[in-house]
């Protein structure tokens, strides 16, 4: 009974962390994970099983491999093509291209890959596409068990319980019938979707060019020396000298007649310059700037969230300094150093000649401009990786080979080949994922030792008799979705899978309308920016508000709820 109670206080405060406070998913997990391993609620040899567990590992060699996937230039190479003079034609072109691709590919390079081309078309308003264009991504990764990270998140899960995973092509009747409807209510109800141009990135919003005259007292003196580098709410981001840009600047750099010093943070401050002998203010010349200016959005759980811009070290950690924010799809104002950095905010950035070769941007930005960072594989290359994906998913179909020995060799190749390095690999580890998954399915044993899974379960069953499974599947599907609303998808599915598994024990019927109930409820986030980085990637380049997810994806997660709960007993009956 002490056990219950302990097990039931550290759930509880699983649930608080993940819901009411801004802690990181990964460490609210890992934390409760060793308070049930401390108190031994489970074994040594639990924790280390779990942490191992095959469906784990071929969850993060799937992941590893979309590093790779994801440089396949298909995508790119189509995206100009999607764009035509009819809105609905190019919704509809957008829509079905895009949720193929997320089917086999990682969702977020999925919409990295297309936002640009998106953002930038002159036919129609971006915020007319880029909602929908997140909605297809979601919408497509449920076809297949590699199409979203929720999949292999639940299949994980399902192994570890059954010791059988899910098949690759078990998702498809019902996630095929979802997006192709789903993308039908967007063409009815795009009507729904802001109008207005997307915010682009002008540089007069974000900095002051100031020039220093001929007779200027600056002159010869150092930038520490003549102060610039003690200003309130100004902070001097570069100097152009004739056709050279200088940036970062360095404190002992020397002030040269004619040069432009360019000024970042509260522009509205320009009377603190005035005060400097012979600098003059004008009008940006965006030429030479423009080219050193780069746009890039913060991913959720990225090491600068919740630091300020100053506490962040942008010019030692990354080779760029922060000349604006965005978000919510506003201008943040005032003293640049003071801004706390949250996901999904737009970051404007001057980088520095090694900004490209710095190893932590993909941990920590997904850059808007497809000029940066992108490698171009060789056609063989392309046709290799094209190939080899398409046999390891036929074998893996007809059973013939594991998907785990199936990655793993598509990684292998990739690896000798030079489509990925292993710097990238290190790089691209998913180890916050990983953890999560570990913690969580080590979290379910606890629940399980302790019997509170059993108790929890058969109340719920107790409660919903009159309803019976088909009530029960559907108060699954929609308790995951309300999760996954308020938290992340992967978080959601951990969360609610051993409830689902242990629920349908409880009634003594098949487990899978129930694990797929918590798949499909996992990643059906259609009305907030939250729930999903990809909803997040999109809205500030949108422009959006939170009413705009909610108005748009209202529609949308009404279709996905009925195709999903009409069809699942149909396809997994109980």
């Amino acid at each position: 009974m002490s056990e219950q109670l302990l097990m039931t206080v550290l759930f509880l405060a699983l649930l608080y962390g993940l819901i009411f406070t801004k802690w990181a998913a990964e460490w609210v997990f890992v934390t409760i994970m060793l308070a049930t391993y401390f108190t031994g609620l489970v074994s040594t040899e639990d924790v280390l099983d779990k942490a191992s567990n095959s469906g784990v590992i071929t969850l993060v060699l799937l992941l590893l491999v979309s590093t790779g996937i994801e440089k396949v230039s298909w995508l790119t190479q189509m995206s100009h093509k999607l764009i035509v003079p009819g809105y609905k034609g190019t919704l509809l072109r957008i829509g079905s291209v895009t949720a193929i691709f997320s089917a086999f590919v990682n969702n977020t390079a999925v919409v990295a890959a297309l936002a640009h081309t998106v953002r930038n078309n002159k036919l129609h308003p971006a915020s007319k596409l880029l909602i929908p264009l997140s909605y297809a991504t979601i919408l497509g990764g449920t076809m297949t068990l590699i199409g979203t990270s929720t999949n292999l998140v639940v299949n994980s899960f399902l192994e570890d319980a059954t010791g059988k995973g899910l098949g690759f092509w078990e998702f498809f009747p019902i996630g095929a019938t979802a997006t192709v409807l789903g993308l039908v209510t967007l063409l009815l109800s795009s009507r729904l979707l802001p109008s207005g141009s997307a915010p682009t990135m002008d540089i007069d919003e974000y900095v002051i060019e100031a020039k220093v005259g001929e007779d200027s007292s600056l002159i010869g003196k150092t930038i520490l020396e003549n102060k610039l580098r003690d200003l309130e709410d100004l902070f001097l981001v570069e100097i152009v000298r004739g056709t050279q840009l200088i940036s970062p600047v360095s404190p002992q750099e020397p002030i040269h007649a004619g040069d432009k010093l360019i000024f970042s943070g509260d522009i509205r401050q320009v009377q603190v310059l005035e005060s400097f002998d012979g600098l003059r203010l004008f009008a940006v010349d965006e030429g030479l700037l423009s080219s050193n200016m780069k746009e890039v959005i913060v991913l959720p759980n990225a090491s600068i969230e919740g630091k300020t811009v100053k506490e962040s070290a942008f010019r030692s950690v990354f080779d760029a300094a922060v000349v604006g924010v965005r978000r919510g799809g506003k201008r943040l104002s005032g003293k640049l150093g003071n801004i706390r950095i949250a996901a999904g905010d737009s970051m404007i950035l001057a980088v520095g000649p090694d900004f490209n070769e710095r190893k932590n941007l993909d941990k920590n930005f997904v850059i808007t401009n497809d000029s940066i960072g992108r490698i171009q594989l060789t056609p063989f290359q392309n046709y290799f990786v094209t190939g080899a994906l398409m046999l390891v998913v036929t074998l893996a179909s007809l059973e013939l080979v594991p998907l785990i020995k199936g990655a793993a060799f598509l990684l292998v190749g990739m690896l000798a080949l030079g489509v990925v390095t292993g710097s990238e690999l290190r790089r691209r580890f998913p180890f916050e994922l990983w953890l999560i998954i570990a913690s969580a399915l080590t979290i379910s044993q606890a629940l399980a030792n302790s019997g509170l899974v059993t108790v929890l379960t058969d109340a719920l069953q107790t409660h919903l008799v009159v309803l019976g499974p088909l009530g029960a599947m559907i108060g699954v599907f929609f308790f995951t979705l309300l999760m996954t609303e308020a938290m992340t998808n992967n978080a959601a599915a951990a969360l609610c899978f051993p409830l689902a598994f242990g629920l349908a024990q409880s009634y003594g019927v098949s487990y899978m309308p129930f694990v797929m109930a918590v798949a499909y409820g996992a990643s059906a986030s259609f009305m907030t920016p939250f729930g999903y980085t990809t909803n997040l990637m999109v809205q500030n380049m949108g422009g959006y508000e939170f009413r705009d997810y909610f108005r748009t994806g209202l529609p949308i997660s009404l279709v996905f709820s009925a195709v999903v709960i009409y069809m699942l007993p149909r396809f997994f009956p109980f």
